[in-house]
């Protein structure tokens, strides 16, 4: 998808294995994203099994992948990100949880040498995330930055943060020329509410399973509502798409 013909949020889709990543690149994701939905909230892949993904989608859309629920140590992370990144994919998020030093981490990324990989940072939002480090991601030359939930128990990202949190989420990602994604248990019903705050990305797991249950099957049906959904919201032409282009 070149960049800046849509504004409205691209559609990450987050899967577990190269069937469903077929499935829905089919049916409608912009963004296959590959995560164990249960090791915890940003659960790793084995790394054949994302390289196996990013080998099925084919350069065809942008692949993510994160890298566990991990302490922010600069050299547990550093060796978790750089393993990743030989798996080919275009994007590596790292969430900061509770310890460490996030801000050491972010700055040891940023001197990484990953070729084409970019780094999203992800904050988390029912975990009172410090919006300071979007300042040291950009410093660092991240591409983007997200908050997702780190409780997967139900509530929605719309339920854990204020809503003036999160439009100024969105502001300081867009001042900083990051692209901002807002993900963490959204359902179909979420999407224009939290479209509304203008975010970039928008990414799902539960909403596009089984009894929307993120450790459940991908269902085919679930992921074309979603992005029907998305397909909706009001077009908003921005250079920081081009940050979310899959790498030829």
């Amino acid at each position: 998808m070149p960049a800046g013909i849509t504004g409205r949020p691209r559609f990450l889709a987050s899967v577990t294995c190269a069937e469903e990543a077929i499935t829905a690149l089919a049916a409608g994701a912009e963004i296959i994203d590959c995560k164990n939905p249960a090791d915890g909230a940003l659960g790793a892949l084995p790394h054949a099994t994302v390289k196996a993904i990013d080998d099925a989608v084919g350069h065809r859309v942008p692949v993510s992948a994160t890298v566990g629920d991990l302490v922010p140590d600069p050299r547990l992370l550093t060796a978790a990100v750089t393993a990743m990144a030989a798996t080919g994919v275009d994007l590596i998020k790292i969430g900061f949880f509770a310890g460490g030093d996030a801000k050491a981490c972010i700055a040891a990324l940023g001197r990484l040498e990953l070729g084409p990989v970019r780094l999203v940072g992800l904050l988390l939002a029912d975990r009172d995330p410090d919006f300071g480090l979007v300042a040291d991601m950009a410093a660092a030359g991240f591409a983007g930055v997200m908050l997702d939930t780190a409780s997967k128990d139900g509530r929605g990202l719309y339920e854990v943060m204020a809503p003036s949190r999160l439009a100024d989420f969105v502001t300081l990602a867009r001042d900083s020329n990051l692209f901002s994604g807002l993900a963490g248990s959204l359902s179909i019903s979420d999407i224009a509410r939290v479209g509304a705050f203008g975010p970039d990305v928008m990414g799902f797991r539960g909403a596009l399973c089984a009894g929307r249950r993120r450790e459940g099957p991908l269902e085919e049906g679930a992921v074309r509502a979603v992005a029907r959904e998305l397909a909706l919201l009001g077009r908003r032409p921005t250079a920081r798409h081009a940050s979310l282009e899959a790498t030829p």
